[in-house]
Parts: C-alpha cells; sequence; structure tokens
C-alpha cells in the first residue's frame, strides 16, 4: 500500500505519523514547509514540499496513492478561512480522482449540519466535498473535543481547573459534547488506513456524552482538585473569549472559534466506529486525562495544538524574514569554546516554567500586554524535550536551528511590525541579538522605547546563560 499523509506537521498528523512510522507501507508527506519535520520521516518518506492549492505539486504527490488521508484545517488562517477550506477540499479531491485514489480518510468534527459554528461548519463542508466523488470513496472519520496532551482543548480544561478554585461560566458549559483521547482517534485512523475497508461512510467516534462541566469537574478528580463551576446566562461568546484566554494559553481568534463551537451540541449520532472497527477500545475520560498528564510530566509531549496552521501566526517562512530588519540590537560575550555545546543546551531551555533568564517579571508584564491585545502572552509554553523548527515558545515561535551554532525564534505577540531572537555561538564569541522590521511610526516609537529595557534584559539573559553553562557537568 502506498498513502500520502497531509498535515503531518499539526496536532493529529505528526502523531499519526508516528504511528504509521514502522509500518510496511510506502508513505508520501505532502508538507509546506519540509524543515518542520524530523530527519527520520525524511529518511523514511517521500516529501512533497507544497500544499492543497498547488496541484501540480499535488498531482505528484498523489501519483500511485491508494489512500489519501486528509488532515488540512485552517481556522484562525484568516477570517474567510471557510471559502479556503471549500478550495482545498475541491482541489484534493479533483486530483485524487485524476490520479485514481481509491479512497481518501478525513477527520472531521461532530455536529448536526443545521446548528454549527462556523469553525464546524467548515469541518462538515469538506466532509460533504471529499465524500461527493462518484470515484473515490471517502471514509469521514468524525470526532469531538479531542483530550490529549497538547489539545487546545484540553490546555484550556487544565489550565482553568489549576488555576481557578470557583468558576463562573456561561451556559455553554452544559451542552453536550463526545469527547475522545488523541490516542483513541491515531487508533482508529490507523485501523482505518490498514484495513480493506473502501466503503463511502461517516463514521463517529467518541466517549459516552457529557458537558463540559463535566468535564471540568472530572479533569479536577483526577488533579486531586475541588472544583465549583457557577453557570450564568449573560456571558456573551466574545466575553467568553476573553475569559479563556486569561487563564489559558489560547489567542482570542482561537478561543473565539472553541466557544462558538461548545454552543452546539457534538455527539455521535451513528455505530459504525462499533461496528466496523469492533478492535478498537474507547478510553474513558478520567483514564485519558491520568494518561495525559503523565505525558507532560514526562515531557513526552509529540506534538501541539500551535504547531502547525495555515497563518503567519504559527506557520514558518522557508526563508526566514529577519534579512528585512531595519534595527539590529547586538550583545557579545567572550566564552571558552569548550563550553559551546553547554551553552547551547542552556539557550534552548529558554521559555515555558524555565522563564527567560533574567527579569522574569518585566516578560511576565509584557505577556499580560500581550493577552489582553489578543495575543499568546507567556503561557502558552513550551513543548518539552528536543527544540524543532515550529515549535512555539511562549509568544516565540522557532523559525531556525542549527545545533550549538543559532536559535532564531520569531515574535509572535502583538506589536506593530515583526521582531526576532537570536541566540548564536561562532567560536568564542556568544551574540544575543534582536531584530526589528517596524510598521510605520508606531513600530519605530515601540523600538526606542525598547531598547533601554534590551540594553539590561539581554546583558544579563546573557550572563545568566554562560552562569547556568558553566554550572553543566
Amino acid at each position: 500500500m502506498k498513502i500520502l499523509l497531509t498535515g503531518v506537521t499539526g496536532f493529529v498528523g505528526r502523531r499519526l505519523a508516528e504511528e504509521l512510522f514502522n509500518e510496511n507501507i510506502e508513505i508520501n508527506l505532502l508538507v509546506r514547509n519540509s524543515n518542520k519535520i524530523e530527519e527520520k520521516f525524511k529518511s523514511r518518506c517521500n516529501v512533497f514540499e507544497g500544499d492543497t492549492f498547488n496541484k501540480d505539486i499535488l498531482e505528484r504527490a498523489l501519483e500511485g496513492v491508494d489512500t489519501a488521508v486528509y488532515l488540512v484545517h485552517m481556522m484562525g488562517s484568516d477570517k474567510n478561512y471557510l471559502e479556503a477550506e471549500k478550495r482545498s477540499a475541491e482541489n484534493f479531491i479533483k486530483i485524487c480522482e485524476k490520479r485514481s485514489v481509491k479512497r481518501v480518510i478525513y477527520l472531521g468534527g461532530l455536529g448536526n449540519k443545521e446548528n454549527l459554528s462556523i469553525h464546524l461548519k467548515s469541518r462538515y463542508i469538506t466532509g460533504e466535498i471529499l465524500s461527493s466523488s462518484p470515484k473515490v470513496s471517502c471514509i469521514w472519520t468524525r470526532a469531538g473535543v479531542i483530550i490529549g496532551s497538547g489539545s487546545a482543548s484540553f490546555e484550556i480544561i487544565r489550565s482553568l481547573v489549576e488555576k481557578l478554585p470557583v468558576m463562573i461560566a456561561p451556559k455553554w458549559v452544559n451542552t453536550l459534547t463526545s469527547p475522545i483521547f488523541i490516542n483513541d482517534v491515531i487508533k482508529y485512523l490507523k485501523a482505518v488506513i490498514l484495513s480493506d475497508f473502501y466503503k463511502t461512510a461517516q463514521i463517529d467516534i467518541g466517549m459516552p456524552t457529557m458537558t463540559f462541566k463535566d468535564m471540568v469537574l472530572k479533569t479536577a478528580k483526577v488533579l486531586g482538585l475541588k472544583r465549583y463551576i457557577l453557570s450564568v446566562p449573560f456571558l456573551t461568546p466574545r466575553l467568553s473569549s476573553y475569559w479563556l484566554i486569561l487563564f489559558s494559553p489560547v489567542n482570542f481568534d482561537i478561543a473565539r472559534e472553541l466557544v462558538m463551537g461548545l454552543k452546539h451540541e457534538s455527539i455521535i449520532e451513528n455505530s459504525n466506529a462499533k461496528e466496523i472497527f469492533p478492535g478498537v477500545k474507547v478510553t474513558e475520560f478520567e483514564e485519558a486525562v491520568r494518561l495525559s498528564i503523565e505525558e507532560i510530566e514526562k515531557n513526552q509531549v509529540i506534538s501541539r495544538w500551535c504547531d502547525s496552521s495555515k497563518s503567519q501566526v504559527c506557520d514558518v517562512p522557508f526563508v526566514p524574514e529577519v534579512s528585512k530588519a531595519i534595527y539590529v540590537d547586538r550583545y557579545f560575550a567572550k566564552i571558552d569554546e569548550e563550553k559551546a555545546g553547554k551553552i547551547f543546551k542552556v539557550c534552548k531551555s529558554v521559555g515555558g516554567e524555565n522563564g527567560w533568564f533574567a527579569l522574569n517579571f518585566l516578560w511576565w508584564i509584557r505577556g499580560l500586554i500581550d493577552k489582553f491585545a489578543g495575543g499568546y502572552g507567556l503561557n502558552r509554553g513550551k513543548r518539552k524535550g528536543n527544540l524543532r523548527i515550529g515549535d512555539s515558545i511562549d509568544f516565540w515561535k522557532v523559525v531556525d536551528v542549527v545545533d550549538n551554532k543559532r536559535i532564531l525564534l520569531e515574535a509572535q505577540m502583538k506589536l506593530p511590525g515583526k521582531a526576532w531572537l537570536e541566540f548564536s555561538i561562532l567560536d568564542d564569541d556568544f551574540t544575543i541579538t534582536a531584530y526589528y522590521y517596524p510598521k510605520g511610526l508606531s513600530g519605530r516609537i515601540y523600538w526606542y522605547l525598547m531598547l533601554p529595557f534590551h540594553k539590561i534584559i539581554f546583558k544579563l539573559m546573557q550572563k545568566d546563560i554562560i552562569r547556568q553553562a558553566n554550572g553543566l557537568s
């Protein structure tokens, strides 16, 4: 069997690729930026760089393919992402027909067609388009709220439970949904891919129905916490979104989309999963939470919700745009060349729970300002483990990593321009550099206002990195 995987730098796609890595099948990968995938995938798979709007690349990627897995989603790319979703799905199914692909496997969302948010509507319309071909069958797998380390929904729930003993919540906390553990999503997708099931079908997957309130209280139970929820009728979706971003890692746009989705029921509407794939057992909610927390505590998070999205704030450029920078502020320090590796190791630990080495309270204030402006702030944190291109670190994105030489971060905070932060090591020179490309007069004013803070923060940061490196054995 030869398959095509799309969306492999995303939350679900990366985990599915890991699961299929050792299977005896030929795998094509379609990615927008091959820098975001690990070398082991490049050596194991046929990698095609492009997207579903590039028909030439899509034709090449689908040549000889039996099964194509469609995990493309554009929520947050722009306000008209619904139209983009339609065009993407239409391109994909047309090229699948042209290349005689036998089936498409698609992961969509649960929900009744007549009562959906824009986010879930885009998922539903995509499924309809992919299922419309008389030549290519479509196995349309539908899931609700995904529970797992790195899931946006789970990170919201966990953040609320850990930070708020009492929650004043909108009435949508009583909306019914059928959540599912991320490992079970991967099991179902893998089972479909490796099966000889080639009929067009809609397969709903998930746990027994429960409310968002149930999920919060069950999560609290697993964490050993006592939590209370007071439901009130006057919290609008906009107010609810602001409420979420203050206590969770998501920004306003994503919080709003998730809230709008939670207003409507997303429950299982058929028994096809049990009938067609009886061997896949669904994990109970509390066990799913326990396993997710365990994965976080053991630093085994493979992927996160913010790994990939077709948008400026989540994707990474093919060539970092740092060359555009008008303003450059550099800080040099001499180091022992033999300690370069240790310096680099400390630099990789920046952000998240480790903080930013110097004057963390100033970073916290900047993060809070960013949150109120609709940005990510600092509480998005970072995935623990080896640093890779595309990773998120608080309100930064990793756009380049060269072992023992360079880490380049691009700012995702709200600001009047574009900014980058670089840690670089060359022989016995350790340099921290701030780059900035201003937007208009406000951008230039912003730079000069921040410059005095740079001179304090980055010098102290540099000293502390060297001190920590000297302490490594």
